[in-house]
């Protein structure tokens, strides 16, 4: 009965702490599936063996009862036609019948129970290997939805660097602003200056043309007076 232990192993062990230690837990969940269907399928065939054995026991069952009841036929024939002597050979083979059939029933009976016992067996089986069969399926979802949710992740962090970037850009922007607004300032700065001087320059000219202007008006009043 190897195979059934190495089923019963597998079946009770921590079947989540086995996959926490594989390094694939898909490829591990699948070869155990494997391993177990292989040893199914012969744990079925002894199944079927073991059945067809008490069908095979009861066929000798019914056939020692057949036996038995045609011989209490014939003895009762044999009687009705005084022939006490026949009827006492009919009995007799009965009698060595009703022991056969001791022993097969007996035998029917582990047979039954043997049946019985393996029928079981192989229904826990399958059932069994359909709940891992169910639990692969989950756990192939759970891989999908990991590996989807780490590409996410990994698209997250790329937007996050693009974010950064980002930042890094606008900082440079306002750099340049900031310099082409000094440098703006600073021609403002140096047009107002250079306004300024002609301005103050074209002053001292209109002054000096307002003084020449009295110097002529007071010759003429000088050489109207004669003086």
């Amino acid at each position: 009965m190897g195979i059934m232990t190495r089923f019963k192993d597998i079946m009770a062990a921590n079947f989540n702490a086995l996959l926490d230690r594989a390094e694939d837990p898909e490829k591990m969940i699948d070869q155990y599936l494997r391993n177990l269907e292989q040893d199914f399928a012969k744990v079925k065939a002894e199944t079927a063996s073991i059945m067809a054995e008490e069908k095979s026991a009861k066929r000798k069952l019914d056939e020692c009862d057949e036996e038995m009841n045609r011989m209490t036929e014939y003895a009762k024939k044999a009687v009705a036609a005084g022939n006490d002597g026949e009827a006492k050979q009919f009995l007799t083979r009965k009698a060595e019948l009703t022991e056969k059939r001791a022993v097969l029933s007996q035998n029917y009976t582990l047979a039954c129970d043997n049946s019985a016992k393996m029928r079981q067996m192989h229904d826990k089986l399958a059932g069994d290997i359909s709940s891992l069969k169910s639990k692969r399926d989950m756990l192939k979802a759970k891989v999908k939805v990991a590996e989807t949710q780490k590409k996410i992740n990994q698209m997250g962090s790329g937007l996050a660097d693009a974010g950064n970037n980002m930042a890094a850009f606008d900082r440079m922007e306002d750099k340049v602003n900031k310099m082409l607004d000094e440098a703006n300032a600073m021609g403002e700065l140096n047009a107002s200056a250079e306004g300024n001087s002609i301005e103050e320059l074209a002053k001292k000219y209109d002054a000096q043309e307002d003084n020449s202007a009295v110097d002529d008006e007071l010759a003429a009043l000088k050489a109207e007076m004669g003086l």
